[in-house]
């Protein structure tokens, strides 16, 4: 019974997420007409958080190969929370911030065939990570929720049968964050 509630749990808290990140990708959700100044910061806070949750994952591999357990909990529930807000300041982003075309040189929300062709193959290598990324950041997330929960509760098989695929999957998505934020940033409208 236990089990059955934690899935059910988990994939709650995994459709509530994935849809207002859907709805706001959408913007089914309008958001203001006055951005705050803070809001273009935020993609930058993304990509460090990121870049620090892939560095922290590496650290927490290292630790539980060295059969340093305090440490890889200590470690791995740092980038849970760094991760908890990647995702606040994420969904915010969206929410406030208009939506940004890779090439969109000048900032219209329209990319011109111009546009395009000065893009050029780039374009698809920066689409075909981004839909990497997003897909696997949406089936990470009940991946690594369980296996917090069975890391947490001590239940060590079941927890190494999990992190076999979150983590690599949580590392790909962390490191590919920063690239598509290192790929995006220059068409940003500020």
């Amino acid at each position: 019974m236990k089990d059955k509630f934690l899935f059910r749990l988990v994939a709650a808290i995994s459709l509530v997420v994935l849809l207002v990140v859907v709805l706001l990708n959408r913007k089914i959700i309008p958001g203001p007409e006055t951005l705050p100044s803070y809001t273009y910061f935020l993609p930058r806070l993304n990509a460090i958080i990121n870049g620090t949750c892939s560095v922290l994952l590496l650290v927490s591999l290292y630790f539980i190969r060295n059969k340093n357990i305090t440490m890889h909990k200590r470690i791995n529930l740092l980038t849970f929370c760094l991760s908890a807000i990647f995702l606040i300041s994420y969904i915010l982003f969206h929410y406030l911030a208009p939506e940004t075309r890779y090439g969109d040189v000048d900032h219209d929300g329209i990319l011109s065939s111009q546009e395009k062709a000065s893009a050029g193959t780039t374009r698809y290598v920066y689409y075909g990570i981004l839909i990497t990324h997003i897909v696997l950041a949406a089936a990470v997330l009940p991946l690594v929720l369980l296996s917090f929960y069975r890391g947490l509760q001590m239940q060590v098989e079941r927890h190494r049968k999990l992190v076999r695929w979150s983590f690599p999957i949580w590392l790909y998505v962390t490191i590919t964050g920063v690239v598509v934020y290192l790929m995006i940033s220059p068409y940003y409208n500020f």
